[in-house]
C-alpha cells in the first residue's frame, strides 16, 4: 500500500444513544443517520479547508426495513443525487465493518472522501415472518450448528471463564461510573449531534452499585434456573442510535489530523461461544502490524455483556478478577451507554477519535475498535493518530 493512499479518519460523530422504546423511538434508522452524515461532512470540509467529492456512503445495520439504507440516508443528508450508498450486515460488527471496507476502497485508489458508520433503529425494526411465524432474528448458523441467542452465550462463557456475578456486576457498575464521569464533565459533547429529542446518552445509571444486586438471573444453569450470572444489569441495552465517520486518503488529508487506519482483521469462531471472536481478531491485527497490546493507547471493545467483555478482556491480558487496564473504555461503553447493533462498532471508532484526537494524543498513537458478531466472528481494527 502506498503512503499516499492509506485511509485517514478525519471526522466522526454519532446521535446521542437511547434506549429502545424511549426518546429516539419515533426516528426511522435514516432519520437517526441523516443528521450524523451532514455534520460528520461539515466537519471534515473544515478540516481540510475546502469542499470535498463524497464518493459513497456505507452504513451497517441489522434489523432494519431493507431498502438500502445507505442510500436512503444520503438522500436523507441532501448528498448529491450522484453519490451511492452501501449497507452491510455483519451484525454486531456492522458498522466497523462498514469503516473498514470504506478504508479498503481508498486502499484500492478512491481519492474522495467516503462516510461510513452505522445506524440501528431499534424501535422501528419491522416484525419478520419466516413459514408464517413470526421470529425476533434469523438464524446466525444453519442447522446442524450451534445457534444461541446472545445472553445465554454470554452466560457459557461466564462459565467457561469462572466469571462470576460479582464480577460481572462490578465490571457493568465501571462502565456506568466512567460513562457518568464523560457525562458530566462534556467529555461526549465535541462528538454529538445533539436531536430535538435527545441532545446527550439517556443510558448511563447512577446508584448501579446499589442495584445491580438486585437484578434476577435471565439464564438457568445445570444447578437450576435461579443460578445464572447473566443478569439484565450487567448485559447491554438495546438501543438507537446512529455514528459516522469521514476517511480520505492521505494524500487529500491535508493538515487535518485524524487516525490513520493500520490493519484489520474478521476471523470466525466457534459459533457456540461467538462472544470471543474478538480475541483472534485482536491478535492478528496486531501481529500484522507488528505491535502488542502494551503499545495501544487506547482500547474500545463494544460491551455487549459484561461476561463476554471480560472473557475477551481476560484473554487478552487486559483484565484479572481484581483489575480491568484503564485504556479500556475509559468512557464507559455499551453496558452503561446502550447497544444499538449496526452503529455500535461504529461508536467504537468515534470513541476512538475523540479519546485520542480530540483530546490531544501525540501522533503515532495507536487504537484498537473491536466487536464480536453473532454467529461466531470477531471484528478488530488498529488506527494510529496522525497529525
Amino acid at each position: 500500500m502506498s503512503e499516499h493512499t492509506r485511509p485517514v479518519v478525519i471526522a466522526a460523530r454519532r446521535t446521542p444513544i437511547s434506549t429502545r422504546g424511549m426518546r429516539l423511538r419515533g426516528r426511522s434508522v435514516h432519520e437517526l443517520a441523516a443528521p450524523v452524515i451532514r455534520r460528520c461532512l461539515a466537519d471534515a470540509e473544515r478540516a481540510i479547508g475546502s469542499s470535498l467529492a463524497v464518493g459513497d456512503v456505507v452504513l451497517g445495520n441489522c434489523m432494519g426495513p431493507g431498502g438500502n439504507i445507505a442510500r436512503l440516508s444520503a438522500l436523507a443528508a441532501d448528498l448529491d443525487v450522484s453519490v451511492p450508498g452501501m449497507t452491510i450486515d455483519r451484525q454486531c460488527g456492522s458498522g466497523l465493518s462498514a469503516i473498514i471496507t470504506a478504508s479498503d476502497a481508498i486502499r484500492a485508489g478512491d481519492s474522495r472522501l467516503l462516510l461510513a458508520g452505522g445506524a440501528e433503529s431499534a424501535s422501528t425494526a419491522p416484525l419478520r415472518i419466516a413459514h408464517g411465524v413470526p421470529y425476533a432474528r434469523a438464524a446466525f448458523s444453519p442447522t446442524g450448528f450451534p445457534d444461541p441467542e446472545m445472553g445465554p452465550a454470554a452466560q457459557e462463557l461466564a462459565a467457561a471463564f469462572g466469571i462470576d456475578r460479582d464480577r460481572q456486576d462490578a465490571y457493568a457498575e465501571r462502565s456506568h461510573r466512567l460513562a457518568l464521569v464523560q457525562l458530566e464533565a462534556g467529555g461526549f459533547d465535541n462528538e454529538l449531534v445533539a436531536l430535538d429529542e435527545l441532545g446527550r446518552d439517556d443510558s448511563p445509571r447512577e446508584r448501579m452499585t446499589d442495584l445491580l444486586p438486585r437484578f434476577p438471573s435471565l439464564y438457568p444453569t445445570l444447578d437450576g434456573p435461579a443460578t445464572g450470572s447473566v443478569t439484565a444489569g450487567n448485559s447491554c441495552r438495546i438501543s438507537d442510535g446512529a455514528a459516522v465517520v469521514a476517511i480520505v486518503s492521505t494524500g487529500s488529508r491535508g493538515d487535518a489530523p485524524g487516525l490513520a487506519l493500520l490493519a484489520h482483521a474478521t476471523i470466525g469462531c466457534d459459533p457456540a461461544l461467538p462472544g470471543i471472536g474478538p480475541v483472534a481478531a485482536v491478535n492478528q491485527v496486531l501481529a500484522a502490524a507488528g505491535v502488542s497490546l502494551d503499545d495501544i493507547a487506547a482500547f474500545e471493545i463494544v460491551e455487549a455483556f459484561a461476561a463476554q467483555s471480560l472473557a475477551v478482556l481476560y484473554s487478552l491480558d487486559l483484565a484479572t478478577p481484581d483489575f480491568v487496564d484503564p485504556r479500556v473504555c475509559s468512557g464507559g461503553g455499551a453496558l452503561a451507554l446502550g447497544h444499538p447493533w449496526g452503529a455500535s462498532g461504529a461508536v467504537s471508532v468515534v470513541r476512538l477519535f475523540t479519546r485520542l484526537v480530540r483530546e490531544g494524543a501525540p501522533a503515532g498513537s495507536l487504537g484498537i475498535a473491536t466487536a464480536a458478531v453473532g454467529g461466531g466472528m470477531g471484528v478488530a481494527a488498529l488506527f494510529e493518530v496522525v497529525r
